[in-house]
């Protein structure tokens, strides 16, 4: 029997890394999967994100940002072996901060050990370590991805092995050829 990988994927922190290092969001999540996968036998794909409420959605640039995402994580939905697990976005100091997210990445990488042999952690966000560790302790394999900017050493060297997300390891995982994103 082939190898079986979970991913799990911070959408926020993947977010922030394609946009500051290769200008871009027209990432074809699926192409992305099957290269990371490499001939082994796909769990689950856990998207991890938040989305605002209509409510926290009140100026018109918001409103269309909100209609895009809900759109994005819509058709994440409904590909194939894809899970979107949303977190909440709480307004303090002024401003929305994103809750839940990390945690349930943490969490969920610990409770479903049992469906993988290899978790692979698309995210650079070192908290994420000790959550590694104690995966790694119940004699599975994580695998970090990460762009350049967002990666975190700590996190690459607590993990088995580590992929940098950058123009060329991503060549074949865009929807277009050409990145559309400054016309967006």
């Amino acid at each position: 029997m082939s190898e079986r990988v979970t991913f799990f994927i911070d959408g926020t922190n993947l977010y922030f890394g394609l946009i500051k290092d290769l200008q871009r969001l027209d990432l074809d999540f699926q192409k992305l999967v099957q290269k990371l996968l490499n001939g082994r036998t796909l769990s689950r794909v856990y998207y991890y994100a938040v989305a605002p409420t209509e409510e926290q959605a009140t100026l018109e640039t918001e409103i269309e940002r909100y209609k895009r995402q809900m759109k994005f994580l819509e058709a994440l939905r409904r590909t194939p072996y894809f899970e979107v697990v949303l977190g909440r976005l709480v307004l303090h100091n002024g401003s929305y901060i994103e809750k839940g997210v990390d945690v349930a990445i943490a969490v969920d990488m610990l409770d479903l050990q049992n469906t993988y042999e290899t978790a692979v952690l698309i995210s650079g966000d070192s908290d994420f370590c000790r959550a590694v560790q104690l995966v790694k302790r119940g004699g599975k394999h994580v695998e970090n991805a990460s762009t350049r900017t967002i990666s975190s050493r700590d996190l690459q060297q607590a993990c088995d092995v580590f992929y940098l997300l950058d123009g060329e390891y991503l060549k074949d995982c865009w929807r277009y050829k050409t990145s559309t994103f400054l016309s967006q």
